[in-house]
């Protein structure tokens, strides 16, 4: 196997929240169908991370989670990763460890890896949890995006980062926009796993490493989507809308 893909699954039983650890499995899946050699890389904490693989997926995970995460990365392998070309992938807890800093569920503040350039503090009022729902803003990608987010983070973004998408539904970065793009770091709240409910998306990063990609058939998936979406806009439209004001009850 030494011509295929490494996609290395970064601390699963850390950074493994909903599932997000089938993101490596997605990617590697969509190659094979393409008959493009794959091999995912599970990466225990004990282990060290190895230097060249050509993807690496973090997921999300608790407050402890994300803290020995950082420690057992510090080394620098994911900026060494990422200056050679792999892309790295990372859906909340992980997106927020890359960033400059993080907070724990104290309110402490830690450093994170400094991989990309966002800091990521506490979102006002209520925790994010629900669907996520994006129009993505971020070059060559096919939307809309759709997962759903459980999170208490406000993640913002410095000059050097650009967002993933514009939130159609949900919360994301806290500031109307979703994830973030820096070189060759893609990073996002959405759940799901992302790249099960967002085909485009995976192969938007797999076009980073193999190039251009033969088309597959997604019917079934688009028509899940199709579902999915209509019943996230459907939901989103009741609770933005209000009768006229004298269907409404007095107050």
């Amino acid at each position: 196997m030494a011509d295929a893909v490494r996609i290395a699954l970064v601390f699963p039983s850390l950074l493994g929240t909903y599932g997000d650890g089938g993101n490596a499995s997605v990617l590697a899946q969509r190659l094979r169908w393409r008959d493009v050699d794959a091999e995912i890389v599970d990466v225990a904490v004990d282990a060290a991370v190895p230097e060249q693989a050509d993807m690496y997926v973090l997921g999300g995970g608790e407050d402890v989670a994300q803290t020995l995460a950082v420690s057992r990365l510090s080394h620098g392998v994911l900026s060494r990763a990422s200056e050679r070309g792999a892309v790295v992938f990372a859906v909340c807890a992980g997106f927020q460890i890359l960033g400059e800093t993080f907070l724990d569920g104290h309110g402490d503040v830690h450093p994170g890896l400094g991989l990309i350039d966002c800091r990521t503090d506490r979102l006002p009022g209520s925790r994010a949890v629900g669907e996520l729902l994006g129009d993505p803003v971020a070059s060559g990608l096919a939307g809309p995006l759709t997962g759903y987010e459980n999170h208490g983070g406000r993640t913002v973004l410095g000059p050097s980062a650009a967002p993933l998408a514009r939130v159609e539904a949900g919360i994301g970065n806290g500031d109307g926009m979703d994830g973030l793009v820096q070189g060759n770091v893609v990073a996002t709240y959405l759940h799901g796993p992302a790249l099960a409910r967002n085909p485009a998306l995976a192969d938007w990063l797999l076009g980073r490493v193999v190039g251009d990609l033969a088309p597959i058939d997604d019917s079934e998936e688009n028509e899940l989507r199709r579902e999915r979406l209509a019943a996230v806009r459907r939901r989103t439209w009741r609770k933005q809308w209000r009768p006229p004001a004298r269907d409404r009850a007095p107050s």
